[in-house]
């Protein structure tokens, strides 16, 4: 797995503007409705998707880049942010109720990507999210992108589909696929 530590720490200095209000109150109301307790966000960036869950939360985020990590934890200082890796969470086994990713499965190779989840598969105990740029047939966006078939990649796992289709452009203006899975 190659990581531009350049790339992302510009990305983590622009992450405020990117916030999606709408995004967040989506994610903490599904996890809610879904009767979750605890939420991993992996590649949380500066924690955005994060901080409109309740501190009734056990509210987690793991993140490669260390400029991101500190603006999450000065932002949303009730969560615990994580140095991390996809590959290797920092979490036991079945230990998350609603682990999800939002545009984090775009920037990854392909080795990375199976191995991360993996990973998700193993840490959630109840729920698992992707939001991601979406193809059929995956391809590159560009130097940095990969457009992504979660669907397809899930379906060696023992998980149920509760939903795939596209993020209404209210909530999401890019229109990521969303994929929501309950782990058996």
């Amino acid at each position: 797995m190659s990581y531009n530590e350049e790339f992302w720490n510009i990305y983590s200095n622009e992450n405020e503007t990117r916030y999606n209000e709408e995004f967040s109150k989506f994610v903490r109301d599904l996890a809610i409705s879904l009767r979750c307790t605890s939420v991993l966000e992996i590649g949380c960036g500066t924690g955005i998707d994060l901080r409109l869950f309740p501190n009734t939360f056990q509210i987690y985020g793991v993140d490669l880049n260390d400029n991101a990590l500190n603006i999450a934890k000065e932002k949303l200082s009730i969560a615990d942010f994580k140095k991390g890796s996809i590959v290797e969470l920092p979490f036991e086994d079945s230990s998350v109720d609603f682990v999800f990713t939002h545009g984090l499965m775009n920037y990854l190779d392909d080795d990375t990507l199976e191995k991360g989840i993996s990973e998700m598969f193993r840490v959630a105990c109840k729920y698992i999210m992707n939001c991601e740029k979406f193809e059929e047939t995956e391809k590159q966006i560009d130097e940095n992108q990969k457009f992504r078939n979660m669907k397809q990649r899930w379906l060696d796992y023992n998980v149920k589909f509760v939903s795939n289709v596209d993020m209404h452009e209210d909530i999401e203006p890019e229109k990521p696929r969303f994929t929501l899975l309950k782990k058996l």
